[in-house]
């Protein structure tokens, strides 16, 4: 093997910090910077220090490896990006204030890529003319930029971040999902080699589009997705992305539906408690607008409407709450007392649990006032079924029907089957095998590297520090000299003997820092392999310590060399 650097930590840019910054919020941010592998600049905008830069390194190295096994070609575009394709797509204003937008001294505008779909739709559009240049998938690693409202969590969520994307070109839907199951392989042997716990769950589009995504997440504490999980079954999928079957039930033995008066009881808990029945048999009524358009919400009085499925829903439009002034001008509207029955100029949309033949309680549109034996389908109609609760622990799983299990998790990533969406925005079209034009078909999947790390540093730290697994790790072995001149002489050798087998050396030869800091730094900085040479060092012996475990082995040098050479 060839020989490597000893990294010597009293030349290494990198200060261990005792205590957590003020400002870190989740573990990977706090460890990451009491390392000395990261360092903050801005809000949302990080430097890598020279052991942050080893482990991202060995991130790409990982993606970019599996990435070329399965036959994608790498590019590097560029990060700057001209207004034009953007807005033929539409994305130049569905990003809103995410997108870094700038203009050149001409006034011309430009973004800071947050994904790369147009662009690379024009390089293949420039490049492939006819149905033999395809199939054919690209990838680039590059940072990204997105302008988040609140950066947090360190590199978890920020606003410029590393990623792996890479796209897919075919002619034909079946050359589409071929392309899909590649990626999806390639990411299972990529986050098995990362060493991440990660789940394979069914997710939305969202800004993306598409027909089919799917998200690859890495359960941890940390994490902004919720995802549901079943025990009995291999379904998998983030809170946002699950939907039920509508099953219509027989509501004809329903009596006819009958005003009753409810005075102050405007909530669903006042009008429970005042009627005594549970929230369930409620019907609840939310108001919002949609690009300016009143539309009701209607869902089971105990669930709570999951704001960003109706935004996911009606985008790319905005949707925001009523307000007193939408009340103002609509007297038909009565607040805490709108029901669906002889709603004017509303769009009426409803859960899948509020189906035909269900029977009520709900708002009669007059103030204390409701009406029992509300039957949906029969004294109200709904315009549109749509899947907008908030998904609940215990909810059935929408497969086999046993209670799921939420958990919190990072997203780190995600993969798309886009279809023609980007192809027909800007026309990217090749010759067929009978000489006429076809519409080429797309894919999109991206890896979140620099998160990558951050998940990593979740998921695998203890209550002493990091604890990389070994591909990814900084060094093979941290050697730490004890302190006196003897022990720092050894320790030093054994480097040079492991650095010119191969092996991935970092040393703490700090002089004048005493070895109960040089032992808390090495659990901090979590290399796999700990070498001490300590209080027998004259012998020749020092101590292998297994950073995860925490199991001690006496060695002899040589004993020690061979073992971290096999």
């Amino acid at each position: 093997m060839a020989n490597v650097p000893v990294q010597r930590m009293s030349q290494l840019l990198a200060k261990t910090l005792r205590d957590d910054p003020a400002d870190a919020e989740v573990l990977s941010h706090k460890l990451l910077v009491r390392a000395g592998y990261v360092r903050r600049t801005a809000a949302g905008i990080w430097s890598w220090l020279p052991l942050g830069k080893k482990v991202l390194a060995n991130v790409e190295r990982i993606v970019r490896e599996e990435m070329d096994a399965v036959g994608a070609q790498e590019v590097l575009l560029p990060a700057i990006l001209p207004r034009e394709p953007y807005e033929a797509t539409g994305r130049w204003e569905e990003y809103g204030p995410e997108l870094f937008r700038l203009q050149d001294r001409k006034g011309g505008d430009y973004l800071l890529g947050p994904t790369h779909e147009e662009i690379f739709t024009l390089l293949v559009k420039d490049q492939a003319s006819s149905y033999k240049d395809l199939p054919v998938i690209l990838y680039q690693i590059q940072n990204k930029y997105r302008d988040e409202a609140r950066p947090r969590a360190g590199i978890l969520r920020g606003r410029e971040f590393l990623m792996k994307d890479s796209y897919s070109f075919d002619t034909e839907d079946e050359g589409l999902a071929k392309s899909y199951a590649l990626h999806r392989a390639a990411y299972q042997k990529i986050f098995a080699r990362l060493g991440l716990d990660y789940r394979i769950c069914a997710a939305t589009a969202g800004a993306m589009g598409g027909s089919k995504s799917e998200e690859f997440l890495a359960p941890a504490e940390a994490g902004e997705d919720t995802f549901a999980d079943c025990p009995n079954c291999d379904f998998a999928a983030n809170t946002e992305a699950i939907t039920y079957e509508l099953k219509p039930v027989d509501g004809s033995d329903v009596p006819a539906a009958e005003d009753i008066p409810t005075p102050d009881t405007p909530t669903i808990e006042t009008l429970a408690a005042s009627l005594g029945v549970p929230a369930s048999a409620t019907l609840k009524n939310l108001l919002v607008k949609v690009d300016g358009e009143i539309v009701a919400v209607g869902v089971p009085g105990d669930r709570e409407v999951d704001m960003d499925k109706v935004e996911a829903h009606f985008a790319p439009a905005t949707v925001e709450l009523v307000t007193e002034t939408d009340f103002a001008g609509r007297p038909d509207l009565v607040r805490g007392y709108v029901g669906p029955r002889g709603l004017e100029k509303v769009t009426y949309i409803a859960d899948p649990r509020v189906a035909p033949g269900t029977s009520w309680i709900t708002g009669a549109n007059k103030a204390g006032t409701h009406t029992k034996n509300v039957v949906a389908g029969r004294d109200f109609e709904v315009g549109e079924y749509v899947d907008v609760v908030v998904v609940q622990e215990g909810d059935p799983c929408p497969k086999c029907g046993t209670g799921l299990v939420l958990d919190r998790a990072i997203e780190i990533g995600h993969i798309f089957q886009l279809g023609r969406k980007y192809a027909d925005a800007l026309k990217l079209d090749v010759l067929g095998q009978n000489g006429k034009p076809v519409r080429v078909t797309m894919g999109s999947y991206g890896i979140g590297v620099s998160r990558a790390v951050a998940a990593l540093a979740e998921q695998s730290a203890d209550d002493k520090g990091l604890c990389w697994p070994a591909e990814v790790a900084p060094a093979d072995v941290h050697v730490v000299a004890a302190g006196k001149a003897l022990q720092t002489e050894l320790a030093l050798d054994i480097s040079q003997k492991l650095a010119a087998a191969g092996v991935r050396v970092l040393v703490d030869d700090r002089p004048g820092v005493s070895p109960g800091v040089k032992f808390t730094d090495s659990e901090l900085i979590g290399v796999p392999q700990i070498l001490v040479a300590g209080r027998r060092a004259a012998d020749g012996v020092v101590e292998l310590k297994d950073r995860r475990t925490g199991e001690r082995e006496e060695l002899t040098v040589e004993e020690a060399v061979a073992r971290l050479t096999a």
